[in-house]
């Protein structure tokens, strides 16, 4: 033990000194308080995966993490439609996720915003309109606002939300 202690003591602290925050850090802060400045409550949101690759998936979830820090901006994700203010809608619009969709919209309080994220949700992607799937969701609900991406970043994901919540009704 004592070998030990005395090695530590020699080599000293080995660890690699605080990175310096970068720009999508900034940016990623800079649309926290715009977000929060535009909205001024906690905005909801329902997140409906109506048949993507899971990509997008992801970098929403990325979003929860302490880098993002989404809950901190007042954002949250919500598990009933009735709870929510936005409709964030991932992937393109299955079969069988059509009347899913249409009904999580309908159920949904006014204002309502509908966000698609990534370029399957946007035009269809590489799915398109075929047999297995309606295309984008803009075939089935209205949309509000688009993030374009394969998958879209967090950050971009953050900017599609600053982009809707600033045309709020007064």
């Amino acid at each position: 033990m004592f070998d030990i202690l005395s090695r530590i003591r020699r080599t000293g602290r080995l660890s690699e000194p605080s990175p310096v925050p970068d720009t999508d850090e900034t940016a990623s802060t800079t649309i926290q308080r715009e977000l929060h400045a535009v909205f001024g409550r906690a905005l909801c949101i329902r997140h409906v995966d109506a048949g993507s690759c899971n990509g997008c998936e992801l970098e929403i979830h990325a979003l929860s993490n302490a880098y993002y820090n989404l809950q901190g901006a007042g954002i949250r994700f919500v598990a009933s439609p009735r709870h929510a203010d936005v409709l964030l809608v991932t992937g393109p619009v299955s079969v069988n996720m059509e009347d899913a969709l249409r009904q999580t919209y309908e159920a949904m309080p006014d204002p309502k915003w509908v966000l698609a994220v990534g370029d399957c949700a946007a035009c269809g992607g590489l799915f398109g309109a075929n047999y297995a799937t309606r295309g984008p969701i803009s075939a089935i609900v209205p949309v509000d606002a688009v993030v374009a991406g394969c998958p879209p970043t967090p950050l971009a994901i953050m900017r599609g939300l600053l982009q809707i919540t600033s045309k709020r009704p007064a």
